[in-house]
């Protein structure tokens, strides 16, 4: 099978190389188009201001692409000028943190995957709940391999990602995979304040999502448990029962028809 592997930690990260790694075990033909800078955080984002370009890395028995720009430009250059054939899958990971509830909006992991699911690819976000992993994150990378294997993927509705997360640790210490709606909860935002060596203020992001605000059985729920979460995603945001409110109301008075 031939794959697109890209991520947003970089064509050197971790996770990229583990997943690269397990890929060409299983056999199948990889080609990587990976940011080459970090880009987390920067969701579906696109570079339109700026020329894209890409560059080879070649480190061992590791060959990719580079592309100095987001995870969703790799994902677009890649399949519109850079593979020599359309991939028959396409995975984004495996990512330094969770992305649950909330955080798939953010997240330059689900991004790309998001951008393939657009082009009626098969997409997998692949994700593990540790923001500094000191494991050897093979396994993972091997469980979630073989997973995309046995996914059915003609039974899913066009254009959705699978996003599949692994709680912190070992993977046999997993307690299991489960299904899971995404959480509802939200972060709360803060911001450490600090000054420069010239007494300017600049601000550093942090904050949590509240645990009393996480719906039970869903995806930030299971993982904190200890669960692989395997979540499906759409993302067509149309409110229909919102429509229906908007439509009982007065909008169109003194508006020209």
């Amino acid at each position: 099978m031939d794959v697109l592997l890209t991520n947003d930690d970089g064509i050197r990260a971790t996770g990229l190389r583990a997943l690269y790694a397990a890929l060409r075990e299983a056999g199948h033909t990889v080609h990587v188009v990976a940011p080459m800078r970090q880009q987390s955080g920067v969701g579906h984002s696109l570079t339109v201001f700026e020329p894209l370009r890409a560059v080879r890395v070649e480190e061992g028995d590791f060959s990719g692409l580079g592309v100095y720009g987001t995870p969703t430009d790799c994902v677009k250059l890649a399949l519109a000028c850079l593979l020599p054939v359309r991939p028959q899958l396409v995975i984004s990971g495996i990512n330094a943190g969770a992305n649950v509830g909330p955080d798939i909006l953010y997240s330059g992991t689900v991004g790309a995957a998001t951008e393939a699911a657009h082009e009626d690819l098969p997409s997998l976000a692949v994700s593990h709940d540790d923001h500094a992993p000191q494991l050897d994150l093979l396994p993972q990378a091997r469980h979630a391999v073989a997973l995309a294997a046995r996914i059915d993927w003609g039974r899913l509705a066009p254009r959705r990602v699978i996003n599949l997360n692994y709680p912190a640790g070992e993977l046999a210490c997993a307690k299991g995979l489960r299904i899971a709606p995404q959480t509802s909860a939200v972060w709360k935002n803060a911001y450490a304040e600090r000054r420069d060596p010239r007494n300017a203020p600049y601000w550093w992001l942090e904050g949590e999502i509240p645990p009393e605000t996480i719906n039970a059985g869903s995806d930030k729920d299971l993982l904190n448990r200890g669960y692989i979460t395997l979540t499906p995603l759409r993302f067509e945001f149309t409110d229909h029962a919102g429509m229906a409110a908007l439509e009982d109301m007065p909008l169109t008075e003194g508006v020209p028809r």
